[in-house]
């Protein structure tokens, strides 16, 4: 099962026993950082905000504003960040917005099916979420393609482009936040502009601009990966698609494996807060630690046969979406999200068969994990 990801290095399977097998915490001496991979490590420091930072930066700049969104913040800005945004997550939201993702998948399945063929990144699972996201945060979902180029640019690999998108982004956030003090809507960017009102406890537009940033790019690059790494997943499994097609009680499972076998993050980063000695490792105030989910997520010793795509795992204590108070605002969105498309592609789908025999091409980002096409008969 799953021949595909060892032989074309999409997820490097070997590479992650390596890594787990070369201890708890590894230094690297050129850079001066720590990585952990092991599925115990990796959750007790991302849990453990009082010794590990989420601030790479005192402050956001207007070179790195997404320095200053809820990702980078500690305790207490980071509280204040979530419960100004933690509504628009809540499950009475969330569920109400079930049939409208659903009528969103609907109709780009409908597009698809006229010209016999879909490419699932491009014309489904990227689509999706950005015009979902685009919604709560009240910009026009038309402008998808350059949400998808940005967010494409800030996890990809070019440190210049990584900037540069920030910078548009910023200019574009600017213009949305004047016309929301001018004009406000019911939307989450206007929630947040009107947290900069607030002079004892709001914040700064260029924190606003961050969060707006994260938000954007949050929402719908994370999910898209997930929605796509299941299709692929299950295209190389036809016997698990058409379990999925007799019980649909399977697709929750199926949406918890995805996230564990394909973490869509696959690494995220810490700061040592002070001097100390971490599981007989002597950390340094200041140096980096990676923590490394995609490793941690199939380490043998907490899921057996880490290796092999199974929709029936459990239990499936799977860190793809962090661990602690950054755990991921957006989970029960994100799961809704592959949810809703999932049962709309076994729907419409008796089989998943591809119209090319090409080898799936990885993202270019060691942060995420995604492919970049797959076309598939409709």
């Amino acid at each position: 099962m799953m021949g595909w990801a060892s032989q074309n290095e999409l997820l490097p399977l070997e590479r992650y026993r390596q890594q787990r097998a070369a201890g708890e915490a590894v230094y690297d001496l050129a850079s001066g950082s720590w990585s952990v991979y092991s599925h115990s490590g990796v959750k007790r420091i991302l849990a453990d905000y009082e010794h590990f930072s989420s601030q790479m930066q005192a402050n956001p700049t207007e070179d790195e504003p997404i320095e200053g969104s809820i990702l980078r913040r500690d305790p207490p800005k980071h509280k204040q960040m979530r419960s100004l945004i933690a509504k628009a997550f809540s499950a009475k939201v969330v569920k109400a917005m079930e049939s409208q993702i659903r009528n969103i998948a609907e109709e780009l399945l409908d597009r698809a099916a006229s010209s016999g063929g879909l490419e699932v990144v491009g014309e489904f699972a990227s689509p999706l979420p950005v015009i979902v996201i685009a919604e709560l945060l009240g910009v026009p979902s038309e402008d998808r393609e350059l949400f998808k180029g940005w967010s494409d640019d800030l996890v990809g690999n070019d440190y210049s482009r990584y900037l540069q998108c920030q910078k548009e982004m910023t200019a574009y956030f600017r213009i949305q936040i004047e016309e929301r003090r001018k004009q406000p809507k019911n939307d989450l960017v206007t929630a947040l502009v009107q947290s900069c009102m607030n002079d004892d406890n709001g914040l700064s537009e260029l924190e606003v601009i961050g969060m707006c940033i994260l938000l954007l790019v949050a929402g719908n690059e994370t999910t898209t990966n997930l929605i796509s790494s299941m299709m692929m997943c299950l295209e190389s499994s036809p016997e698990t698609y058409a379990d999925l097609r007799r019980d649909r009680e399977l697709i929750p499972g199926t949406i918890e494996e995805t996230l564990r076998f394909c973490s869509p993050v696959q690494v995220i980063e810490r700061r040592v807060k002070a001097d100390m000695f971490w599981n007989g490792h002597w950390m340094q105030a200041g140096q980096r630690v990676y923590t490394y989910i995609g490793a941690a997520n199939h380490d043998e010793r907490v899921f057996a046969d880490p290796e092999r795509f199974n929709v029936k795992r459990s239990p499936n204590p799977h860190l793809a979406f962090g661990q602690g108070i950054h755990f991921c605002l957006g989970a029960m969105l994100a799961r809704l999200e592959a949810k809703v498309a999932l049962n709309v592609i076994v729907d419409r789908l008796e089989s998943l068969r591809r119209l090319d025999d090409e080898p799936f091409e990885r993202l270019d980002s060691d942060m995420m994990f995604g492919i970049k096409q797959m076309r598939i008969k409709v």
